[in-house]
């Protein structure tokens, strides 16, 4: 199971879970975000990594040029979209890096978002980075059309057994492992990575 562990704004909640196991850890870069992480900090995180770690950058309603910008600043791997960006800005983006967009669910998840140029399609609660959780059932109809559909959303060590029912290409967790906003709790992460390798 690919975990990718979003949020980080500490070395060492990054390399504790690299050293867990996680396939991937996330920065912030969105506007206004509670998690947003100072691009000198993400860029010493980054390199401070080990190579077998995506480095994912969280953006939001800001311009191919910035993201891009941004992206071979912090020594990013993928950029995931976490907004309102229309598929141009994506198509831009993705001649450099890997795309993922995140589509925040009200109802059940519509399959033409598959159309969207992305390698991955992410599904969020309506509050991104609350914790608020959905009917996990949104989410089939996109599960169903085998685009590599990534889960989100108050995903947390004690339901991660019901989301992993579902055999998404990955989960993302944010505030689910944390005891402040950007601030990863050590306990919780290292049960949810027990609880995952033992399913």
């Amino acid at each position: 199971m690919r975990i990718k562990i979003c949020g980080i704004t500490r070395l060492e909640d990054a390399l504790l879970a690299e050293a867990l196991g996680a396939f991937a850890v996330g920065f912030v870069f969105a506007p206004g975000s509670r998690r947003r992480v100072d691009l000198e900090v993400a860029r010493t995180i980054s390199e401070a990594l080990g190579p077998f770690v995506v480095r994912v950058g969280v953006f939001q309603n800001q311009g191919p040029e910035e993201v891009l910008r941004l992206a071979e600043q912090a020594r990013l791997q993928v950029v995931q979209l976490h907004g309102q960006e229309p598929p141009e800005w994506a198509e831009a983006i993705g001649k450099h890096y890997p795309v993922i967009k995140a589509f925040s669910l009200t109802g059940p998840a519509d399959s033409s978002w598959t159309d969207y140029p992305a390698s991955a399609l992410l599904l969020d609660g309506k509050a991104p980075g609350s914790g608020q959780a959905y009917p996990r059932d949104w989410a089939r109809p996109l599960l169903e059309t085998g685009k590599r559909v990534i889960l989100s959303g108050g995903i947390n060590p004690e339901n991660l057994e019901e989301v992993l029912t579902l055999k998404p290409y990955a989960i993302d967790l944010a505030s689910g492992v944390e005891r402040a906003p950007g601030v990863k709790d050590e306990a919780k992460l290292r049960l949810l990575f027990a609880k995952a390798k033992g399913l």
